[in-house]
């Protein structure tokens, strides 16, 4: 039975009911059409683009679009198959259409689906309640490192299956991390998704601005260690003189594992955190010391290639980061490979003199005075633990791009 207002039904079903009604001229200003078949028909025997479609403008959740926004979603190539969805939907009782008159013909406006629920159902997606019931709950059962938690807690405002996405790509992260992995990002998406491509453009970037990622062992390419050193490196099948070299150079772990030997000596490995520094001191040092650029919390792939390198040529460890509690931990998270090894180490340039002198500081923070507690009950060489107190009692910190 059509409602009162509606026109009788076409031939095709669709009745239609004029809106705003209070004047002739706004008659034919707008208009809303309807189609009314006894039920909804049915959605198994459409195309599987036809579908696709639909599935994609269903997503969002809410019941009524804009047609504009249909049709750039759908895209320049399927236009003409967003108008032939549009027409079946309303000729299928599924949608309500409103249609504005202008240049002469009726316009779709906006699209308003009738049951939405029972669209998706009938495709087989998922119900958003249903998603953000799933979402609260790996929410509250996903646990992350602090690093991590504070990516997944700006994920709340978003839609619930994209949250979810993402939250599961921060656990595979966490996982990825806890194993000892490194690789490119081809590598990752293979543990996070099953394959080396299922990762989108979309969250690479959201993970890249939100993450150290080299830290975390994810390299958009092959990693590289970056090295200047008066050594020659041999393997079974190949040599390579760094000393005839005038500047440093990249080695892949597979180069520095693949190694049998090295010939030359160095007075000590010098460790050095910020990229502009670790290239103004491989050119003061790197002719006698081998020079590394130690790339923050190290993941496991640099720690492997240093241990390699300790291995075939010990020398003392000579270590500089930023004079600041994170550049403290840094120092020492990296220390442990000298001390694993039986080499002796000590901080570089990393003095309370050292932070005094700069000419620009900069204050502490709460994490950074947290950090500065739980420093206090490591061992740490008296050096630094003279640095610790001077921040304590100063309030600030500094940067080690001036120092070096």
């Amino acid at each position: 039975m059509i409602p009162d207002g509606w026109s009788a039904a076409d031939a095709a079903g669709i009745s239609i009911r004029p809106l705003d009604v209070g004047a002739v001229s706004t008659l034919r200003g707008r208009r809303l059409r309807r189609a009314f078949p006894p039920a909804p028909a049915g959605l198994d025997a459409w195309p599987a683009d036809w579908r696709a479609l639909l599935g994609e403008w269903l997503c969002r959740g809410v019941a009524q679009r804009r047609w504009d926004s249909l049709l750039k979603q759908a895209g320049n190539a399927r236009y003409s198959q967003a108008e032939t969805l549009r027409d079946a939907l309303l000729a299928g009782g599924w949608i309500e259409t409103e249609e504005r008159f202008t240049g002469g013909q009726w316009r779709t406006v906006a699209l308003t689906f009738l049951d939405p629920g029972a669209a998706r159902a009938a495709l087989g997606l998922p119900d958003p309640e249903a998603r953000r019931a799933q979402w609260a709950a790996a929410r509250a059962a996903t646990r992350l490192p602090d690093e991590l938690a504070e990516l997944a807690a700006r994920l709340d405002g978003l839609p619930a299956q994209r949250a979810l996405a993402r939250l599961e790509l921060l656990a595979a992260l966490n996982r990825w991390r806890s194993e000892g992995r490194t690789g490119t990002w081809r590598d990752f998406a293979q543990l996070a998704r099953g394959g080396t491509k299922a990762i989108t453009e979309a969250e690479k970037n959201w993970l890249a601005e939100g993450l150290d990622l080299e830290a975390w062992g994810v390299s958009a390419h092959t990693p590289l260690l970056f090295l200047a050193a008066p050594l020659s490196l041999h393997s079974a099948d190949w040599h390579l003189d760094l000393a005839g070299l005038p500047d440093f150079i990249g080695l892949t772990p597979a180069t520095i594992d693949a190694l049998d030997s090295l010939e030359g000596e160095i007075g000590a490995w010098r460790l050095v955190e910020n990229r502009t520094s670790f290239e103004r001191v491989a050119a003061r040092h790197g002719h006698q010391d081998g020079v590394i650029w130690l790339p923050g919390f190290a993941p496991s792939w640099w720690k492997t290639c240093l241990t390699r390198l300790i291995d075939l040529r010990p020398a003392q460890g000579l270590i500089a980061c930023d004079p600041d509690p994170a550049g403290i931990a840094i120092a020492l998270d990296a220390a442990r490979l000298f001390s694993t090894a039986g080499v002796s180490w000590k901080p570089w340039r990393m003095g309370a003199e050292d932070l005094a002198a700069l000419p620009r500081r900069l204050p502490l923070t709460d994490d950074d005075r947290q950090r500065i507690d739980a420093l206090f009950a490591a061992q740490l060489p008296e050096s630094l633990r003279r640095l610790l107190r001077w921040m304590l009692d100063h309030g600030e910190k500094g940067e080690q791009e001036a120092l070096l």
